[in-house]
């Protein structure tokens, strides 16, 4: 079957010939899960009342009085975020400890009870003005599980929850993705009661209203957890995908997403550093490189800034993707194609060596490449490329890096595919 499939692939794409496509493949992204895939990278930021009690889960009975930030500028965060690649921010609105940082009518545990500003801050609001002063795209987490609300566990509080939601959608939308965290239930302080507290969470949050709320003003939001999920959690918050990553996932489309802090925890603590240059290329190598989106937390610290040495670290590793992938040796490579067994060959002008290649399908039409081999041609012999990944999924985008070699020509043969071979691009780098 591939042999017909690959003529397709190689007339329709990359060729001047105006040839029909393939039919899509079920199940296929929306638009708006395609717009959001092409970001790959943006940012998290994890602030608030577990920031100036060295916490990471805080217990939810920690007075409102301490969220004290000295000197916070949002526009600071916007402006580092930018010049690191990203596109897009979600801030924790809500951690478990149930402490708002906006000015909410539905608790008091909220920053209008906070010295700051006087009680008159809107960090939610800061950041969302700045972002739109910026062109960067916004969205917020809002934890479902809350260990400071006495009626936690009650119907009142799904009340209370989506109250919050729908000030937060009226105030500040639209939103790129909007977060429901997967931690649901447990010990807390529940107004006093100081006791664990169990709930079912498939049914008791109702997140399809919680959805359709964020829905109304946000219809291109990406809806991370919960039970009405339009992306998926990759199951590690190491930053590491699959070598083997669907976008399918039981008959729908459910791409990706990435998550993982530039230092060991999710909130500020003084005693943390960022990781290295070499740890973050590694995560994006196999994350994005792993069809899968970046979400990179950044910890802002007590001041309310992200500290300049993760500023400084980020953009560097910025710079260090950048540049790797600056020049793509292949772009003037002659392309052909032959159909038994089926397969690609890029021929070079002249000896060339490659360290890196990516892979994109054309996913508007569907993932299809299950499996692939790649291969060099240099002193009249067809060479495997070695490298430590398994060549099977691309979907969005796969990088496949390889011990660096010399070749007349690439030859990548698709052995296992769902249909029609259809790829949006190939490029090499060194």
């Amino acid at each position: 079957m591939l042999k017909k499939y690959l003529r397709i692939f190689v007339i329709a794409l990359l060729s001047t010939a105006c040839t029909k496509q393939p039919a899509p493949i079920d199940p296929i992204p929306t638009q708006e899960q395609v717009n959001w895939q092409q970001l790959e990278t943006y940012a998290f930021i994890h602030f608030g009342l577990n920031t100036f009690n060295d916490m990471e889960w805080g217990y939810g009975d920690t007075p409102a009085s301490t969220f004290n930030p000295t000197a916070l500028d949002c526009e600071q965060w916007v402006l580092t975020l930018k010049a690191c690649g990203m596109q897009g921010v979600i801030f924790t609105a809500k951690h478990h400890d149930g402490f708002c940082l906006w000015p909410t009518e539905t608790t008091d545990y909220c920053i209008k009870n906070s010295p700051y500003k006087d009680g008159h801050g809107d960090v939610v609001g800061e950041l969302c003005e700045a972002c739109r002063k910026h062109g960067m795209s916004f969205g917020l987490y809002l934890s479902p599980w809350d260990r400071h609300q006495a009626s936690y566990g009650t119907d009142e509080y799904v009340k209370l929850y989506h109250q919050q939601i729908q000030e937060l959608a009226d105030r500040y939308s639209p939103f790129f993705e909007f977060w429901f965290d997967g931690a649901n239930g447990g010990d807390g302080w529940y107004g006093g009661a100081c006791e664990t507290r169990s709930i079912d969470a498939d049914t008791y949050y109702e997140f399809e209203k919680a959805r359709d709320v964020v829905w109304a003003h946000s219809p291109e939001a990406m809806i991370f957890g919960g039970t009405v999920p339009t992306i998926r959690w990759i199951g590690n918050e190491k930053g590491l995908g699959n070598t083997t990553q669907w976008s399918v996932v039981d008959g729908a489309w459910l791409p990706s997403e990435v998550d993982v802090s530039i230092r060991p925890g999710w909130f500020y603590h003084d005693n943390e550093s960022p990781k290295s240059l070499e740890q973050l290329l590694n995560i994006y190598y196999q994350s994005v490189g792993r069809n899968a989106s970046l979400l990179l937390n950044f910890p802002v610290n007590c001041e309310g800034r992200i500290p300049s040495e993760d500023s400084l670290r980020a953009v560097e590793w910025h710079q260090a993707i950048e540049k790797r992938f600056a020049h793509d040796l292949m772009k003037d490579c002659k392309v052909t194609h032959h159909d038994t067994p089926s397969e690609m060959i890029f021929t070079f002008d002249e000896p060339t060596t490659l360290s890196c290649l990516v892979l994109q399908e054309q996913i508007a039409l569907g993932q299809r490449v299950e499996r692939f081999t790649i291969s060099r041609y240099r002193n009249g012999k067809w060479l495997p490329l070695e490298t430590n990944e398994e060549t099977t999924t691309i979907g969005y985008k796969r990088i496949i890096r390889v011990k660096p070699a010399e070749m007349e020509q690439l030859r990548i043969r698709f052995i296992k595919a769902r249909g029609p071979v259809v790829m949006k691009k190939v490029s090499g780098y060194r």
